[in-house]
């Protein structure tokens, strides 16, 4: 799928769930803050329980860009963990690699951390990750690999390029963003994850299934 083919994609799930998922997709969310389609200006009939529930869980899946099996396989673990399940979900999803690298600002979007990941880019403690799926531990320190550091992206980043389009950084990271390095301080809190979703509606969906 070429580059443009992707914007528009990721642009109309955007509109679709009503949640922006790129800083492009969220410019047109402005102009357009309603369904793509024919039908999307015209009020929609009533959705039922489960249609409610179903786009709630697509809406948590695609901020963080993981497929069905990944987001089944977090909320598993969410449901054994003492506490609330949807916001352990939410915990459990907020310390993956990929996600504390764009939280960090050393990405644009979900998609550019996890590119970054994947080829090997990023170290944790010193070693290298390649997963975007690696769940950091409190205390460990994320940073760049040196000889990445003066490639073009990560300028941008330590620049606080992304600053303009990211929510700002959370209480459970401390960022030193010109040495592109973060450090996950504690385990996120789900009133401070910056991520639009009802996570009860999501458990009471993978509970009826």
């Amino acid at each position: 799928m070429s580059t443009k083919s992707r914007t528009r994609s990721k642009t109309r799930l955007s509109r679709a769930l009503g949640v922006a998922l790129t800083p492009k997709a969220a410019r047109y969310l402005e102009k357009r803050p309603y369904a793509p389609g024919e039908h999307g200006r015209s009020k929609r009939k009533q959705d039922s329980d489960y249609a409610v529930r179903l786009r709630e869980k697509q809406r948590l899946r695609a901020q963080y860009g993981i497929r069905e099996k990944q987001l089944r396989i977090a909320f598993n673990e969410a449901r054994r963990t003492d506490g609330l399940t949807g916001e352990n979900l939410v915990e459990l999803l907020e310390m993956r690699l990929d996600s504390l690298v764009l939280r960090a600002g050393f990405a644009r979007t979900t998609a550019q951390a996890r590119q970054m990941v994947v080829h090997r880019h990023i170290l944790v403690d010193g070693q290298l990750v390649d997963r975007p799926s690696f769940r950091v531990k409190p205390g460990q320190l994320i940073h760049v690999k040196a000889k990445s550091e003066g490639t073009e992206p990560f300028q941008v980043a330590a620049a606080g390029g992304h600053a303009d389009v990211l929510p700002p950084v959370p209480g459970y990271i401390e960022v030193e963003l010109d040495k592109l390095q973060a450090r996950l301080v504690r385990r996120p809190k789900r009133a401070e994850v910056p991520v639009t979703c009802d996570v009860q509606l999501v458990v009471e969906y993978y509970a009826a299934r």
